[in-house]
């Protein structure tokens, strides 16, 4: 009623028709994205080939980033029926804390470059949902920024070489008040650049006759993200590297920044778990035997983890490495990371006995594509597929799915055979089935 009394007094504002009119945009975009999969295929349309393909790509031949979806293939459910699901809760412990769901939103770099405010948007659509996201080392907001907008929200680190930059890196951390440090292990040596070079992907960015094709040819990445971002907030920055401001989007010294890492050990893990008094956990676990180094050096928790494929090509699918490392470690939460896309993936990891499930390149998409209501729906899809998936395997709390209810006649576990992970059955559940 107010707006139309509005329009006849000759009051309508017009910047608030307009944003009521970009929202109505959003919401008819969003209806027609009804998996995950839908925002890869839109955030392919929007943006230039380079920057979509540096997000989907993968080392070298792609096998590791493929092997990493034909594992879930292999693992089939084996449903029970007859029982009452009408209270389905997907509420997980994890570290201290209960959350909504049990995945999160793994740390991406640069997501700001394809997404605008791309880290605000994934951090709080994240707490608003209940569920972590992690801040990336190589994001382009400042942490301090987005734990304001998001408490809650974890940090990763690609760890600096000096100890005292990273005894400066953590008292930041700290002073912030993030309380999960979270040390990807797996990139100490840069991996191979080949995808990146076919697609046209450099860094860093340079001003050249391409990437003002690109813009022409994808307005709305141009106008809406890239353009709108140095209009309101100048340079992007790599700002959360290391203790002080890193390098600037468009500089030669990115390349610097996040390279020189072949001295990182277990000597850095020791020295942060001495200087760090929150949570501590280590993304890149393959081997057992690093998952029980990584518990006995202090870490609250791991992540099974090829890092998407992004890095070894032929790497171990984190699927077919994690009842090994559960096995080995199974008193330390393990989590996992590597592609996920389904509600039904989440299960099967769940099943094979992970703690939680990490997602990144399709949160990306989702923020690429409509900012934070983008990612508000990827996380309702999300949610909307475990609940319907649970209750058609007849089961009502997260810590019900075992791998009983798995079928791995077909799963290519080599290291653990498939009746030893059916001997390790969820509790008893207390209710008539």
């Amino acid at each position: 009623m107010a707006r139309a009394l509005e329009r006849r007094n000759g009051m309508t504002d017009t910047p608030s028709l307009i944003a009521r009119g970009a929202n109505a945009f959003v919401e008819r975009r969003l209806r027609r994205i009804l998996s995950l999969r839908d925002f890869e295929r839109a955030a392919a349309r929007k943006l230039p080939k380079p920057i979509f393909g540096y997000i989907s790509g993968a080392a070298e031949t792609n096998a590791a980033l493929e092997g990493n979806q034909a594992a879930f293939a292999e693992i089939d459910f084996v449903t029970r029926v007859l029982r009452d699901v009408s209270s389905r809760s997907l509420e997980t412990e994890l570290l201290g804390r209960t959350y909504a769901a049990p995945f999160g939103i793994a740390p991406m770099g640069v997501s700001s470059l394809s997404g605008y405010r791309g880290d605000l948007a994934l951090a709080t659509a994240a707490v608003a949902a209940g569920i972590p996201m992690v801040i990336s080392a190589a994001s382009l907001i400042r942490m301090e920024e987005i734990a304001e907008a998001a408490p809650g929200v974890w940090y990763q680190a690609y760890l600096p070489p000096d100890a005292a930059d990273v005894s400066a890196l953590l008292k930041r951390v700290a002073a912030t008040g993030i309380d999960t440090f979270v040390i990807t292990v797996d990139s100490s040596v840069v991996p191979s650049r080949e995808n990146n070079v076919r697609n046209g992907y450099k860094t860093p960015l340079r001003p050249s006759l391409k990437l003002a094709w690109d813009g022409i040819t994808h307005p709305g990445w141009a106008i809406g993200t890239f353009l709108r971002t140095f209009a309101q907030h100048g340079m992007p920055y790599f700002e959360n590297a290391d203790a002080g401001r890193g390098a600037p989007l468009l500089s030669s010294r990115a390349v610097r920044d996040f390279s020189g890492r072949e001295r990182l050990s277990w000597a850095q893990v020791e020295q942060v778990r001495r200087e760090w008094t929150g949570k501590l956990v280590l993304k890149g676990i393959l081997h057992p035997q690093d998952a029980i180094r990584a518990r006995d050096t202090g870490a609250d928790a791991i992540v099974v983890s090829n890092h998407g494929g992004r890095q070894l090509d032929h790497a171990l699918s984190p699927m077919r490495a994690l009842p090994r490392v559960v096995a080995a470690v199974p008193d330390m939460p393990v989590m996992i990371d590597g592609g996920f896309w389904r509600g039904t993936d989440i299960l099967k990891a769940l099943g094979l006995g992970a703690a939680f499930v990490f997602l990144g390149r399709p949160f990306n998409y989702a923020a690429t594509v409509a900012g934070q209501p983008g990612v508000d729906h990827a996380i309702r899809l999300l949610v909307n597929e475990l609940r319907a998936d649970m209750g058609m395997l007849g089961l009502t709390t997260i810590p019900e799915m075992s791998a009983e209810a798995l079928s791995l006649a077909r799963f290519r576990c080599p290291v653990t055979p498939a009746s030893e992970l059916l001997q390790r059955r969820a509790p008893p559940i207390a209710r008539a089935t």
